[in-house]
């Protein structure tokens, strides 16, 4: 299963976690020196929800920017708010 978002198409992200040893100048040392690099992936934080789309409920990876900025019209909310 991807990690990806099916309405943005956000996705893991690399990077690196740099490790630093040593006392800082400001603090009467002679500077942090870089000791180790290693490489980490960021992931987004995906949900799967049920989603209204195009009249029928789907199962989607959304992350949780898209259901905040409402992207997306969940399942459960989006039927109540029409019966009302």
């Amino acid at each position: 299963m991807s990690k990806v978002c099916e309405i943005c198409g956000k996705h893991k992200a690399f990077g690196g976690h740099i490790t630093r040893r040593g006392l800082a100048k400001k603090k009467g040392g002679i500077g942090l020196h870089v000791v180790k690099n290693t490489k980490r992936t960021f992931s987004p934080n995906l949900q799967i929800i049920r989603a209204l789309v195009n009249g029928s409920v789907v199962r989607m990876k959304v992350c949780t920017s898209c259901i905040r900025s409402n992207k997306v019209a969940k399942a459960g909310t989006a039927t109540r708010t029409a019966q009302a």
